[in-house]
């Protein structure tokens, strides 16, 4: 039996082969992605990808653990990393704990993944000191896009650089075992790779990372509303669905489906 990947695997990569990082949501999804990632992360882009939210900001706990569940059920070698979402680790050390307990007890995962830099450090470290893995995020932090007034590229000037530094940094010497630096310039995503000592994944970051991570349904072109740039398109599902749902429309208005073959 093939044992499942820990973080400890993951850092191991530090240097190294490069991560292969997918988001995943559901049991089907979860089943074909195995074999081939290292991480499969529940994001809280669920929410915009499953539930067509304009952002995860209303994603729940409930919502995250429910879906941790089913990518944990139905995988076998891939380390599973479930987002904490909004509102359920930002007020307090002993809240994100009692979340953070929560999710990995419901579902089996193996780490969760946080957002915030220096201001959360604290929160981070009161996690790693009581057994709960933390993956950090820092950059473009889509649970900031009120703050942020949209999802543009960030460390654009000098500060902004540093403070991305400054918050990559804090993350590692809390505790966390890897770190997400999203959509930032691709020198800034190097200098971070290159600086720190834990596993760094990029998403809109650098070749330099130390692993790649894309949502599932923009890389297998499923999500047709906008193409981010980072975003490469191995498929194009959405095409194929729509083809067959085409087809199967027409046999039905044609009386071509069921066929006698189909019929008991």
């Amino acid at each position: 039996m093939q044992e499942r990947l820990t973080v400890k695997d993951i850092a191991k990569h530090k240097g190294g082969e490069p991560v292969v990082c997918l988001t995943a949501y559901t049991a089907p999804y979860a089943k074909i992605m195995d074999s081939h990632a290292d991480i499969l992360l529940v994001g809280d882009t669920v929410g915009m990808v499953l539930y067509g939210m304009d952002s995860t900001l209303a994603v729940t706990v409930d919502m995250m653990v429910n879906h941790g569940r089913a990518v944990v059920k139905s995988s076998k070698r891939s380390c599973v990393v479930v987002d904490m979402p909004f509102g359920s680790y930002q007020e307090s050390p002993e809240q994100a704990f009692s979340n953070a307990a929560e999710i990995m007890a419901q579902t089996g995962c193996q780490a969760v993944k946080l957002e915030g830099g220096v201001e959360m450090a604290e929160t981070i470290e009161f996690l790693t000191e009581r057994g709960i893995p933390v993956m950090g995020h820092v950059g473009l932090m889509p649970q900031r896009v009120n703050a942020y007034g949209g999802y543009g590229y960030h460390g654009r000037t000098s500060d902004a650089k540093k403070k991305i530094l400054e918050d990559a940094v804090a993350v590692q010497k809390s505790g966390a075992f890897s770190i997400v630096v999203e959509g930032v310039k691709e020198e800034l995503a190097r200098e971070v790779t290159k600086k720190l000592d834990i596993v760094v994944i990029g998403i809109g970051g650098s070749p330099a990372c130390d692993g790649q991570i894309l949502v599932s349904d923009d890389m297998l072109g499923l999500f047709t509303d906008f193409k981010p740039k980072f975003v490469k398109h191995y498929a194009q599902l959405a095409d194929v669905i729509e083809n067959a749902v085409k087809e199967y429309a027409d046999d039905v208005r044609n009386r071509k489906f069921p066929s006698d073959e189909h019929c008991f």
